[in-house]
């Protein structure tokens, strides 16, 4: 009986031994699949990966496409080929007062800062009209997008008003509120609106804001940075008059930074 009970006990044994090998073998069948079909998965994955960062790369940037648009929003109170000429002021004023800025530009924030409400005095008294051109060059040196979102910004004042867009750019330039030129603040919409939230004419003002988020006037922005691409000016600030440059009293080709050059040179200008 205990040897009969033994052999039962090795055949039980060796069945179950071959059992157990049949669904290991099966086990490492799937494990085997998986690892093919996984591995299927990572390599469509990364295919999928270096595809969409194929098509990323390939896409125009935001501000190239908006080079490229040719039905273009002007704000109001513009003229000219896609709304890039801005005159402001009197209409009795006999000459006109080219202003070349950048809205990152250190030194227009300077400027700006002595001599802006100079400007604006003589700008409501009739001496002149002002005829602005944005520049972006700051941008492209640093790989910003600040004068350029600024600018667009800009526009949207414009359109609400010509007081409302001399009073935003001197907000801008302000010695509170214009960034160092290696902060590309105005990169922000938020940063713009709460700007424009000092000025009166565009505290709260719901269809500004919008138009800055949804950025309406970005491709305007682009036109007007290449018109003054195209002007000739190498740097800004710039101030023109009858095509000649208003410059510093020391001789030199630098803009007048103080009031008293200002006014000299203005004054040399107006003949």
């Amino acid at each position: 009986m205990s040897t009969r009970n033994n052999q039962s006990n090795k055949a039980a044994a060796r069945e179950r031994l071959r059992e157990e090998r049949e669904r290991q073998a099966r086990k490492d069948k799937v494990r085997r699949q998986s690892i093919v079909g996984g591995s299927v998965v990572v390599v469509l994955a990364i295919a999928a990966g270096v595809g969409f960062a194929v098509v990323q790369s390939n896409k125009p940037d935001h501000w190239e496409a908006a080079k490229k648009v040719t039905n273009v929003v002007a704000p109001a109170h513009t003229s000219g080929t896609d709304g890039t000429t801005v005159v402001i002021g009197k209409s009795t004023a006999k000459k006109t007062l080219q202003t070349f800025e950048d809205p990152r530009c250190p030194i227009c924030a300077s400027f700006e800062q002595t001599v802006g409400s100079t400007v604006q005095n003589d700008l409501d008294a009739g001496k002149f009209k002002i005829q602005y051109v944005g520049a972006t060059f700051i941008d492209n040196s640093s790989n910003g997008v600040g004068s350029k979102n600024a600018l667009s910004a800009m526009g949207a004042a414009l359109n609400v008003s010509t007081d409302a867009f001399m009073h935003y750019k001197t907000a801008l330039y302000s010695a509170k509120y214009h960034p160092e030129e290696t902060q590309d603040k105005f990169a922000k919409d938020s940063y713009l609106i709460q700007v424009a939230n000092t000025v009166p004419e565009l505290k709260g003002n719901a269809a500004f804001q919008k138009a800055v988020k949804d950025g309406t006037y970005d491709a305007w922005a682009m036109k007007m940075s290449a018109a003054f691409d195209k002007s000739g000016v190498q740097g800004t600030p710039t101030f023109k008059m009858d095509g000649k440059t208003l410059t510093a009293s020391d001789g030199s080709q630098n803009p007048p930074m103080t009031v008293a050059d200002f006014n000299a040179a203005l004054t040399k200008a107006l003949g």
